[in-house]
């Protein structure tokens, strides 16, 4: 009886997820290119930096290459498939570094209140009215084009938004009966902080992490388009980016992994509205 109990609420919560399209069809569309960046090396035999065929061999035109051919002869479908790896690598990796800082930062800010509070909300603020894109192409430039400084630089600029969020958050309930009751017991502030006010806020820093990851992989997109990636890894970015030599002529070889950036995107848009809809109380009650 008791299993059956405890199996309800998880029940529930799987029976709103497959009712939420959003978040259905994000799943499978992300799952899918997880699949082919695991499967990458059983599928595709060819390292994507190899020129291993004809340049400028069309999709659909030669069986050893159904997705063509750059202009250097390297197999576009092993450059796609590889180069899911190393975006979906700086989307996430950036996506829970700027999550994780907003979260603690928001955290800490809206419980404490006060000076600490001032003191988070105008460095917060600092960071927040910054370009990002210029302050990520500079820190790119003085340090070195490589996956740890874009994936450092995207955090940098996206964990103002998860930390006002948050903080709006912690400030509801930091004002809780369950939290004033810690306080009253001798708790001390920062495990009220880490038992309490984190698990509490920390739904609407997750829904922003898939959006934050999102906009990460469309940075280094451009990033790479602009020369300035990572020279030692192929990226969906770096494909574009050597692709608009020939944008006229050979227009494939820059759609093709545009339409993985917006395939990935996508999904992970469609993730942050779903879960959005799980934890809105009206939402989740229609579903």
């Amino acid at each position: 009886m008791s299993d059956v109990v405890l199996a309800k609420p998880g029940a529930r919560l799987w029976q709103r997820a497959t009712q939420s399209p959003s978040l259905t069809l994000g799943a499978l569309l992300l799952a899918a290119v997880c699949g082919l960046a695991l499967g990458a090396p059983y599928i595709t035999h060819n390292d994507p930096l190899d020129m291993v065929g004809t340049p400028f061999t069309w999709p659909g035109t030669d069986p050893a290459f159904p997705l063509g051919t750059d202009m250097m002869g390297r197999d576009m479908f092993s450059g796609i498939a590889y180069g899911a790896r190393v975006s979906l690598e700086i989307g996430l990796a950036a996506g829970l570094l700027a999550t994780l800082a907003g979260l603690l930062i928001g955290a800490v800010a809206g419980f404490y209140g006060g000076l600490v509070d001032e003191v988070l909300m105008r460095v917060t603020e600092l960071f927040q009215t910054m370009p990002a894109l210029l302050f990520v192409i500079v820190l790119v430039v003085v340090v070195q084009p490589s996956v740890t400084t874009i994936v450092l630089g995207v955090a940098l600029t996206n964990w103002p938004q998860v930390a006002r969020l948050v903080r709006a958050e912690a400030l509801r309930v930091s004002r809780a009966e369950f939290v004033q009751a810690a306080v009253v017991i001798g708790m001390s502030r920062p495990r009220i902080v880490l038992t309490h006010v984190l698990p509490n806020v920390a739904t609407s820093a997750i829904v922003m992490m898939s959006i934050l990851a999102g906009n990460a992989i469309l940075t280094e997109a451009v990033l790479s388009f602009l020369g300035l990636g990572d020279p030692n890894v192929i990226t969906w970015g770096s494909m574009i980016g050597s692709g608009r030599e020939a944008l006229q002529t050979a227009w494939y070889m820059t759609a093709l992994p545009g339409c993985a950036v917006l395939v990935t995107v996508l999904s992970l848009n469609l993730i942050g509205n779903g879960l959005n809809d799980l934890a809105n109380p009206r939402r989740r009650r229609a579903l």
